[in-house]
């Protein structure tokens, strides 16, 4: 394995990839409602995107043949924006968004609940999205200079355990930078104190994705959409973290209000 370090003139070209990523995410995040279908969540992100000046990461990438990732309910990652996805009311749906602007990458996700009847299942849904979102925090606040990769993955695991959620094992972060997908494989079920020591130039994403019941997935026959083994839901939430010798920067935050430049 080997992972690259981004020297300081590469930070900031970073920081324009994140904001970039994070604001079409808002942007779209806050369009969705019950009748949209994957397609029409593709159509827009590819609107966005070009209206910020960059390209969807995704699209192509390995033959993926959308431009966002739309995962619902119990679809844990990498699902297709077809027609044939359709969003209910009380459905929770995964967007990821990936941008490369300038010859870098921002990759960040999020998890939505599509307004539906209040009842016992959007309760349940909605613990598992604030359970998540509170895993990557987590996994977040784990990351010091000097720690070890493995200490993400050791916090990201405790919080959901400790409070009955499952952890996929199979997916988990990466590097990124000059390429979307790079060294190192950042695992959420990990061993605190293991893995490569964490040095300013690193740059990642960490992007638990929690289930409701069993963490074990399996891969449909279209070869990319994921789904939880026992058909209970998922959830998911992602960030692209940098590494300087200042600290720890979270490079795609955004409000939900910004809007394209």
């Amino acid at each position: 394995m080997t992972i690259e370090l981004l020297s300081p003139r590469e930070w900031e070209p970073m920081r324009v990839a994140g904001r970039t990523a994070a604001g079409t995410l808002a942007w779209v995040g806050a369009q969705l409602v019950a009748g949209m279908t994957g397609r029409d969540i593709d159509a827009l992100v590819r609107q966005d995107t070009a209206r910020r000046g960059g390209t969807p990461s995704q699209l192509g990438f390995h033959g993926f043949p959308g431009a966002v990732c739309v995962s619902r309910n119990e679809v844990v990652c990498h699902g297709i924006p077809t027609e044939r996805v359709v969003l209910r009311p009380g459905d929770i749906v995964n967007i990821d968004v990936t941008t490369q602007i300038g010859g870098y990458h921002g990759d960040c996700s999020m998890t939505f609940a599509i307004p539906g009847p209040a009842g016992p299942a959007q309760a349940e849904a909605a613990r598992l999205i604030d359970a998540t979102r509170r895993a990557l925090a987590a996994g977040i606040a784990a990351v010091k200079l000097g720690g070890r990769l493995g200490d993400v993955g050791a916090a990201i695991c405790g919080l959901a355990q400790a409070e009955g959620y499952g952890v996929v094992r199979e997916y988990g972060g990466h590097g990124i930078g000059r390429s979307m997908h790079m060294d190192p494989h950042v695992s959420h079920v990990a061993r605190a104190g293991a893995g490569p020591r964490l040095k300013p130039g690193m740059a990642f994403t960490i992007e638990p994705m929690l289930t409701l019941g069993s963490p074990a997935t399996r891969l449909l026959p279209d070869g990319w959409t994921v789904v939880t083994a026992d058909g209970r839901w998922s959830a998911q939430f992602e960030h692209t973290i940098l590494l300087t010798e200042a600290g720890i920067e979270v490079l795609t935050e955004a409000p939900l209000s910004q809007t394209p430049r």
